[in-house]
């Protein structure tokens, strides 16, 4: 017979381990780091893990700057934490690409997507577009069609846009819109002599002209979509020389644990699936047969201008220098 000591320490023993949340056999951990929003990481987490589950996922979010910051001081310490990237913008991809931080994966759902939304080795691929256009106020005078038209005199004054030294979109958008022919290198300097103001970032800009502070302003596409299907008093414009967009990329590091996992989670938000529960969500998927949400026009419809990524990369700091000497800081 057992003694009464043993008997209860075997029985703690016991109790310890039925409280303990063992992985089922076979199962695999994908670490992400992640910028989407909580609410939109979730819902990607949960669908991915529906899809395969097999596969747990443990999740890092933050804004771009601040989680590449993290992973860059864990790189530089020797450890590379995540498997997956699933983050704002391809300029910063490109950056962790050309460092050797990430791995190219040629994922058999690329051959839906346009060439330019993806690296042709297969380092990083857009899983959405976040567009930049204009957004107006709809008891504003006028209605405007197009970049050019916001140099003109009659809007001097009452424009107001985001800051590319905050916000990658920003950033994106000055070196789409520098690259434009019938923009060029002049267009910043035509909206400084134009008065047009620059502030932080997009949400500040849409909340100025939905209060009528500025009845004008240069915007990511979803926010006065969405708020214009609540009783915004915004309308937002997809301008005729094109929009330029951010594509929320999606990559595997060069040090991934987990690759067999990691492909999968390229393969689920690249596929019909996946970019389904980004139209759900509100964004313009990147599949160009997905349907885009309410409130925007037919995919066709939309014009993306395009982007030498590898170029913006390297006038990155030139651009801000050149923002920065025209509308401060």
């Amino acid at each position: 017979m057992m003694p009464k000591r043993s008997l209860v320490s075997a029985l703690a023993l016991s109790s310890v381990l039925a409280g303990l949340a063992f992985p089922a056999i076979g199962s695999e951990t994908l670490v992400l780091y992640t910028s989407q929003p909580n609410g939109d990481a979730q819902q990607t987490v949960d669908a991915f893990q529906a899809a395969h589950p097999d596969i747990e996922v443990e999740w890092v979010r933050d804004g771009t700057t601040r989680l590449m910051t993290r992973l860059r001081s864990e790189l530089s310490a020797g450890v590379s934490n995540p498997d997956v990237l699933l983050i704002a913008d391809s300029m910063t991809m490109e950056s962790l690409k050309q460092e050797g931080h990430l791995q190219p994966y040629l994922s058999p759902e690329r051959e839906a997507y346009d060439a330019g939304l993806y690296d042709a080795e297969g380092h990083y691929y857009g899983t959405k577009l976040i567009t930049t256009g204009i957004v107006y106020n709809t008891g504003a005078t006028h209605q405007p069609q197009s970049w050019a038209e916001l140099t003109q005199p009659r809007y001097a004054g009452q424009v107001t846009m985001p800051s590319p030294l905050y916000s990658g979109a920003a950033l994106i958008h000055m070196a789409t819109l520098s690259e434009h022919p019938e923009l060029g290198e002049d267009y910043y300097e035509a909206l400084h002599d134009n008065r047009v103001e620059a502030q932080g970032g997009n949400g500040g800009v849409f909340n100025a002209v939905a209060a009528g502070t500025k009845p004008y302003g240069v915007v990511v596409d979803f926010l006065p979509i969405r708020e214009a299907a609540k009783g915004s008093p915004v309308a937002f414009v997809f301008p005729e020389e094109g929009v330029s967009a951010v594509t929320e990329p999606v990559a595997i590091m060069q040090g991934a644990d987990n690759l067999d996992a990691a492909r999968k989670f390229v393969d689920f938000v690249l596929s019909q699936e996946g970019q389904q529960l980004v139209s759900d969500q509100g964004y313009l998927p990147a599949h160009p047969e997905v349907a885009p949400p309410e409130g925007f026009p037919a995919r066709d419809d939309i014009d993306l201008m395009p982007l030498d990524v590898e170029s913006a990369l390297a006038r990155e700091a030139e651009l801000k220098e050149r923002f920065s000497d025209l509308f401060g800081s």
